[in-house]
């Protein structure tokens, strides 16, 4: 945990950090609670996920999460943020109809969720959007590669960007990406190879998940890394604590004790 609070993180201080070769921590959070033991931790940027419809509300992708949801959640989380920067999802179909409704979406995500920047998925297919959002002064980090609301296009979760051509076209995603205004991307699921090229020749920072060493930050989320996702476990995830043995212990003691009788005892009981 860290020893003394740090002032609020930017998408300046990410572009700092590139530049000064700093590693940029990243996790994804839904609540209250993770949040803010996130934040106290030091951790330099908070996503809040669309993930969070795999891994809280129990549906096997991401594409049922509504905006709704999204505002809930960020809201959540930047109730307990004093540090971190906090960065919301766009939800499947939140900016893909037209500009107009992109916009409008990006700024709820801001007035009613509270967050400092808004992500969405896609390359040269979403650059005008990006521009459109970034004019209205909304900080926008992009997603390229394995994008999870592409997966029936994708046809699953799959390594992108091992072909030739798919390497080409990741790398105009990133400098389409890069050029319409986006302060950082997101590389997931692509070769450690083509992620470092891309990590090079971009002034902005990469974050990866799943795409190697050569990024300039990582991205996990938050229940991958501590045991309480069951569903599926991706080859990049590291698992840093088994919380859920934790936990599950926990509620065995309560059932016991509430079956034999032995809580309440006299120091819970007024």
């Amino acid at each position: 945990m860290s020893e003394t609070p740090k002032k609020r993180t930017t998408i300046l201080d990410l572009q700092s950090m590139k530049s000064n070769g700093e590693k940029i921590a990243v996790l994804t959070a839904y609540d209250y609670p993770f949040a803010r033991i996130m934040d106290l931790a030091g951790i330099d940027v908070i996503l809040v996920g669309d993930s969070v419809g795999s891994v809280v509300a129990g549906y096997d992708n991401t594409l049922p999460v509504t905006m709704d949801e999204m505002t809930y959640h960020t809201r959540a989380v930047a109730r307990s943020v004093t540090q971190a920067l906090v960065v919301a999802d766009m939800p499947f179909l939140s900016y893909q109809i037209d500009l107009s409704e992109a916009r409008r979406n990006a700024g709820r995500l801001i007035k009613e969720g509270g967050a400092q920047a808004v992500k969405l998925e896609g390359g040269v297919n979403v650059a005008e959007t990006i521009r459109a959002i970034v004019a209205m002064d909304v900080p926008v980090v992009a997603h390229i590669g394995l994008t999870p609301q592409s997966i029936h296009r994708m046809g699953g979760f799959r390594v992108q960007g091992r072909q030739e051509a798919q390497a080409n076209q990741l790398l105009a995603d990133a400098r389409a990406v890069a050029d319409a205004g986006a302060c950082a991307v997101v590389l997931e699921g692509i070769p450690a190879d083509l992620a470092g090229k891309i990590t090079t020749e971009l002034t902005i920072p990469t974050i990866g998940i799943g795409a190697g060493i050569n990024c300039d930050g990582q991205v996990l989320v938050i229940h991958d890394i501590l045991g309480l996702c069951e569903k599926y476990s991706p080859k990049f995830v590291k698992r840093y604590a088994d919380v859920s043995g934790t936990i599950r212990q926990g509620i065995d003691d309560y059932i016991r004790e509430v079956k034999d009788g032995t809580f309440p005892g006299p120091e819970h009981s007024f």
